[in-house]
């Protein structure tokens, strides 16, 4: 039992680390859960653990992953003997032949399409696991890896051959064939992964549980850094902008409508007292004149910052489809205004390409000039930060030891009725190097912002009432 006990606390201090909110009275909630069911039943473990742990549909592969880290569904080859590696069929020159040309490997890609073609998971689970035993390891390596497996199977390149046995002879590139081409991808990436989750079980068994899973475990789509963000995970980041920039919109527009009763009207108190005898039941106030939020984004676009300016743009895009006056400016050594690109019903991609190509950014050098940028961004655009205006700058602080202009931001940051810097560096970093982080951050509050969580806290904090 108290195996049973470590490994729950082991779990769910492992959740924990990656990211995955799991309070003491949930993980509590787990282990009652655990009374309920049969724990030989992997399925029901999982079930019970996901129902009390997982709180958002985003974190349910990086528990997943750590589920099958720590509860395994089998230990060494899933069986009593571990299995015989397939002997390589030589070539005339004594070296291994290409796996296209070798017998045993062929025989391993037939089975694999039966098995993609059948839809059969568990057969493909069974196989990969075997497949990661025979060609995981490659001769003269202590550690294992995907990349032999799939290189040996090649299991992309039987796409052919599937749709072949699928369609027999219908006309190619209907329906049919779009369905038969997205189920036979779905399954192979199916594959893909039962080969990469079998190996990350065989390194834990070597290498231990904590150390595979904090090498192996990305952190959940709130907390991945946007430096590091891949392709698919900007494009499942570009999912959550929209949703951020109408809950900002929406706190806004509450801030405004909150704030409706003006200062008191004396005079329409006292004649409205008249009625109850001079006594002022009820006060009279002045309307307020009508205040439409208004935003200035002013973001680096180096390539030192790139993933943070790409994605600071999509969030300016999202927010530009929700206020009719946002004005987006982009800088490296000079200033250049691209609300021009971010026009309602404009498609992102297209609004990336065209700034890329058409924006003036470069000055001389193309490398970051945060003293000349904003000295450009005031003379040229002063019209754009007004009393009503929040300013917000988006970059690094690193100046390439050129000026600064501290002067004339403070003279923005004091036009402005709200400025905020957010900065995607770590704070440990700030002030390192060529940072000019805390001598910006005197002029207007800088704030951390790495990642969609520390940018929706920002948002919630820009949302809050503040006094006037």
């Amino acid at each position: 039992m108290a195996s049973l006990v470590d490994r729950h606390t082991g779990f769910v201090a492992e959740l924990r680390r990656a990211g995955l909110p799991v309070s003491v009275a949930e993980g509590l909630d787990a282990v009652r859960a655990l009374q309920t069911i049969d724990l030989l039943d992997r399925a029901a473990l999982r079930a019970a653990y996901a129902a009390t742990l997982v709180k958002r549909p985003q974190h349910r592969p990086t528990f997943d992953m750590l589920f099958d880290l720590w509860f395994p569904a089998a230990v060494g080859d899933g069986a009593g003997r571990a299995p015989q590696r397939p002997a390589r069929t030589l070539g005339d020159d004594g070296r291994p032949v290409p796996p296209a040309l070798d017998p045993e490997i062929q025989a391993r890609r037939d089975e694999l399409a039966g098995l993609l073609l059948s839809g059969d998971d568990a057969g493909l689970r069974r196989f990969a696991r075997t497949a990661v035993a025979e060609y995981g390891r490659p001769p003269g390596q202590e550690s294992w890896f995907s990349s032999g497996v799939l290189a040996a199977l090649s299991p992309d390149t039987l796409m052919a051959r599937l749709l072949g046995a699928v369609l027999g002879g219908q006309e190619r590139g209907g329906m049919a064939e779009r369905v038969a081409r997205r189920t036979f991808r779905d399954r192979i990436a199916r594959f893909q992964d039962l080969v990469a989750g079998e190996v990350r079980r065989r390194i834990a068994e070597d290498t231990g549980v904590e150390r595979t899973a904090r090498i192996a475990v990305r952190p959940p789509l709130e907390r991945l850094d946007f430096a590091g963000a891949t392709r698919a995970e900007m494009e499942a980041l570009r999912r959550e902008v929209y949703p951020l920039a109408r809950r900002l919109a929406s706190r806004l527009v509450q801030k405004q409508r909150h704030g409706r009763r003006g200062r008191l009207d004396f005079r329409r108190t006292v004649r409205a007292s008249l009625a109850s005898g001079g006594v002022p039941l009820t006060t009279r106030h002045r309307p307020r004149r009508p205040h439409k939020p208004e935003l200035v984004v002013l973001c680096d676009a180096s390539d030192s910052v790139s993933a943070f300016a790409h994605f600071t743009l999509l969030l300016t895009f999202a927010l530009r489809e929700q206020f009719s006056k946002v004005r987006a400016f982009a800088f490296i050594d000079t200033t250049d205004e691209i609300t021009k690109y971010f026009s309602p019903g404009a498609d992102v991609a297209d609004a990336m390409a065209r700034l890329a190509a058409e924006a003036d950014l470069v000055w001389i050098t193309g490398r970051s000039n945060y003293g000349h940028a904003i000295k450009v961004f005031d003379e040229k655009y002063r019209d754009a930060i007004t009393p009503r205006t929040s300013l917000l700058i988006l970059g690094d602080a690193r100046s390439n030891y050129g000026e600064l202009s501290l002067p004339i931001l403070r003279s923005m940051a004091g036009r402005a009725r709200h400025a905020y810097w957010l900065n995607p560096e770590p704070r440990a970093q700030w002030d390192t190097g060529d940072s000019a982080a805390s001598r910006y951050g005197e002029l207007l509050p800088m704030y951390e912002c790495r990642n969609l969580a520390q940018l929706t806290a920002f948002a919630e904090e820009l949302a809050q009432p503040r006094p006037q």
